[in-house]
């Protein structure tokens, strides 16, 4: 069996594990986000009761398998991971290392949808530019709790199970904003609901 077989059967396994786990709870299958990183899978918990223009963003993103093969450009040690650029941030497709956290999708920026939903260890917010309005496709996991984020920035979701996973994601230089050189990535983007 190869290594992608390998990959792909164990994400299998793992998504069917936590639809099995979150259905116990009653929870929507349609809003866990599963990535597979070099380490394992993190499942995230959408929450479009807080923000659904931009969860609705992301699923149509990885419907689309936009992010897929989409490195961790920016990650801050004792702060967050960042991913998502999907125009230059794609490994197999127009990577660009020097651009890589400047892009966006094909959709359009989406409103800011701030709430009271504290920023700390395991929230999944939007990356944006200056303009609140800004968010597109690029989105960010706190290692751990960054208050100074409430409110400035929307909460799309939470770690539900993976934060050691996240934990192990390559750090990059703390001299030059975070930028990661040999970023890892985000083999696969998956939503619960394709597990059948």
């Amino acid at each position: 069996m190869s290594l992608i077989h390998k990959i792909l059967a164990a994400t299998a396994l793992f998504l069917a594990a936590i639809v099995f786990s979150i259905s116990a709870q009653a929870a929507d299958k349609n809003n866990i986000l599963v990535l597979t990183l070099k380490d394992g899978n993190v499942a995230i918990k959408l929450r479009p009761d807080l923000a659904p223009i931009h969860v609705e963003q992301i699923k149509k993103l990885v419907r689309d398998g936009s992010y897929d093969n989409v490195v961790f450009h920016r990650v801050i040690d004792g702060f967050m991971a960042q991913t998502g650029d999907v125009q230059y941030g794609n490994l197999k497709n127009g990577y660009n290392a020097s651009y890589a956290g400047t892009g966006q999708s094909k959709y359009p920026n989406i409103p800011a949808e701030f709430s009271s939903t504290p920023f700390k260890r395991g929230t999944v917010g939007m990356a944006r530019a200056q303009d609140p309005d800004s968010a597109n496709s690029q989105f960010f996991i706190c290692f751990r709790n960054a208050s100074f984020l409430d409110g400035q920035y929307t909460v799309i979701g939470e770690v539900v199970k993976g934060m050691d996973v996240v934990d192990k994601i390559k750090k990059g230089d703390a001299d030059d904003n975070g930028k990661v050189t040999g970023p890892d990535t985000i083999f696969k983007a998956s939503l619960a609901e394709s597990v059948q």
